[in-house]
């Protein structure tokens, strides 16, 4: 009886399998890459809240100089979608360098190779909530010296939803590009100039009610098309007071948004595809990585 020489490609649920069986692996080096990420810096990592705290500076004294609008607290608003894009633009970028800046140790030893993306992907996570946890004290800190809106929203419990479909996109998006970036280097300016126009086409620097007022087929394109979009306005909907937003004049007023559970729900299954997808591009060229020159 003759046998076939071709070996079949193990399932996605033996990749998971095989990654659990791993994970200490994992755990070690995410602990390793927080510890050296800020190893020989005086503020640690105060150096991630650094960078998002004066670009919302920056952000918010010029939004305030060339806009009619009234927002109070303008910042906790630029903060609250800028923290989740920050965290998307890290870790895609630090997942899409992995396997190539580690390929010395691809070729010596055996692991499953996506524990390198996912390194980059859960330390840049692990900021990310670390960061979310100073907004809260920021809010906290606003509250007390300018009491007026509760900072807590009861509407932050879905904050675990969000944050389990913003790493779902991530990942995705890290263990494809990380693939197809060990092959052709030109993955990573491609992500690079991605993210640069993502942060001016996902609502952060301005507010997704004007837009849904002025041009609302482009703004349901927008939904559909970038789920950053959704993310960034959810995270808004969800952790901080419906705000009334100024039009191009004072008395054009446009009421807030509610939480849009259909763009959520949207976002939420297209992460997942994307993420089953990435997993799928990764896991087929994973074992080619050796192989470049």
């Amino acid at each position: 009886m003759a046998t076939s020489d071709k070996v079949k490609a193990p399932s996605m649920l033996e990749e998971l399998k095989e990654l659990w069986r791993y994970r200490e692996l994992l755990e070690s080096m995410v602990r390793r890459d927080l510890k050296v990420r800020y190893k020989n810096s005086f503020i640690g990592f105060l150096w991630s809240l650094l960078n998002p705290a004066l670009l919302v500076l920056v952000m918010t004294f010029a939004w305030r100089e060339a806009s009619n609008n009234t927002v109070a607290n303008v910042s906790a608003y630029f903060l609250a979608a800028y923290l989740p894009f920050m965290f998307f633009s890290m870790a895609v970028m630090d997942a899409t360098g992995s396997v190539l800046g580690n390929l010395a140790l691809v070729r010596k030893i055996y692991f499953p190779r996506e524990i390198l993306p996912l390194t980059a992907i859960i330390s840049n996570f692990i900021h990310f909530l670390l960061a979310l946890a100073v907004f809260f004290v920021y809010l906290l800190g606003v509250y007390i010296l300018h009491p007026g809106v509760i900072p807590f929203q009861a509407t932050t419990i879905y904050l675990p939803l969000l944050l389990v479909i913003n790493l779902l996109l991530v990942t995705g998006l890290g263990l494809a590009f990380s693939a197809w970036n060990t092959f052709y280097e030109d993955v990573k300016y491609m992500v690079s100039l991605g993210t640069t126009m993502l942060l001016f086409l996902s609502p952060i620097v301005w507010f997704a009610e004007k837009m849904n007022h002025d041009e609302h087929k482009k703004y349901v394109l927008m939904q559909l098309l970038n789920p950053l979009a959704v993310l960034c306005t959810g995270y808004r909907r969800i952790l901080l007071a419906p705000a009334h937003v100024t039009g191009d004049t004072k008395e054009q007023v446009f009421d807030p948004l509610p939480i849009q559970w259909k763009y959520i729900a949207y976002t939420g299954v297209l992460s997942l595809v994307i993420f089953i997808g990435g997993y799928k591009v990764f896991n087929a060229r994973k074992w080619k990585f050796v192989e470049r020159p």
